[in-house]
Formats: C-alpha cells, structure tokens, sequence
C-alpha cells in the first residue's frame, strides 16, 4: 500500500484513510494553451530556470490555474459529472497574453490581459464548491487574478535579479480555451496527471435544485 496515504483519519468522524476510496489526492483545474503556444512558455521558464538556478521551474507545465482542491478518490465522479455540466454551458473564448508581472517577492508571471472570461469561468466552477469542501481545513483554493507563472517560491535575490530583467522584457501570445483539464495527483507526489478534459460546448444547461449535493 502506497505510504502517501494518511496514518490516521483527518477527523473524529472521518473513516479510516486506508480504506478503499479514502485515498487523499490533490486536484487542479485548469485552461491549457495550445502546444506552440506551451513551447514558447515553456524556453522562457527554462531561459529563467538556468540563468537564476531554479531547476523547478523547468518541470511545471505551462497553464492557467483555476482551481485546486484536495479531497478523497471516492469523490471524483460526483465532482466530475458537475463540473460536465459547467464545461457544456461555458463558450470557448479567447485568452490573451501581454508582459510579465510578479507576486512580491516570489513568483514571477505572464500576465493575462483578458481576464474577465476567466474570472467568469472561475465564478461559474464555484457552483461545485461545496462538493470540492473535504472539511474546514481542506476548502477549495479558487484562483481569482489568472496568470501563467513562471517560477515561484523564489529566494529574495532570485526574485529581486530576476524581476529587474523580466519587467522589461516583452511577452505575447493568444490562445482559444476551447476545454479545461482536471489534474490529479497524490498527496506528496509532485507530477500531476490529467484526470479529464472538460469540453466547452456553449449548450443550455438547467441547474436542478439540490444538484450541489447529488
């Protein structure tokens, strides 16, 4: 049995972690930009990987982050059957690319100049937060400012060095999200895996009461 797996419940009320479906695991959401536009990221995290000595930066794949959640296996078809539904009443839109920003003092980034498409989408995945809620400790993260990073949890001189260069560098790109990816990935591991490909369909969608907690 994988030694990822919790010890001991999260909870009193929480049945034992070892139990079949009780595997913890990490998720992420998010839009990947098409594979041209992933390479052209993908040297520029590379460029600043080795020049600022920071080899994780080379490994992180090149997306915009709309959500992370950990929670149990035994979730996942409930979790993925709702987020079904949001991708089939979402229209593909246009995502553009302009410039370099930061988060002081630790993460540099692409900037996404269309945010609000995002934002929007981010809004409507919230509909399935209460099923992405493991407990008061483990809530869904929703990320509200999209960005594509570069690097982050950078060391002070890293940041200080490497943002001096990249606030005068130029960056651009554009994609259509035209589908967004679910991630998975033990607790502990580093690589995610792709779970599923939501497809954005632009269909009518009904909510149906109480469809949150089916």
């Amino acid at each position: 049995m994988s030694n990822i797996l919790l010890n001991k419940p999260i909870n009193a009320a929480t049945p034992n972690v070892q139990m079949p479906g009780y595997q913890l695991f990490e998720y992420l959401m998010v839009l990947n930009p098409h594979e041209e536009l992933r390479h052209k990221i993908k040297a520029v995290k590379n460029e600043f990987a080795e020049k600022y000595k920071v080899p994780g930066a080379k490994y992180m794949r090149p997306h915009i982050a709309l959500v992370r959640f950990t929670h149990f296996s035994m979730m996942e078809e409930k979790i993925i059957n709702r987020i079904e539904g949001i991708a089939m009443g979402t229209t593909p839109f246009k995502v553009e690319l302009r410039g370099y920003g930061s988060y002081p003092s630790h993460t540099i980034l692409i900037n996404i100049t269309s945010k609000l498409p995002v934002q929007n989408l981010v809004k409507r995945i919230k509909d399935a937060q209460r099923l992405m809620k493991l407990n008061n400790e483990h809530k869904p993260h929703f990320i509200e400012e999209p960005h594509i990073a570069i690097c982050r949890k950078l060391k002070p001189w890293q940041y200080e060095q490497g943002w001096l260069e990249y606030s005068n560098r130029e960056f651009t790109g554009r994609f259509i999200a035209d589908a967004m990816l679910l991630l998975k990935r033990e607790v502990g591991d580093k690589g995610y895996q792709i779970l599923k490909r939501f497809e954005f369909q632009n269909l009518p969608v009904v909510t149906k009461q109480g469809s949150l907690f089916r």
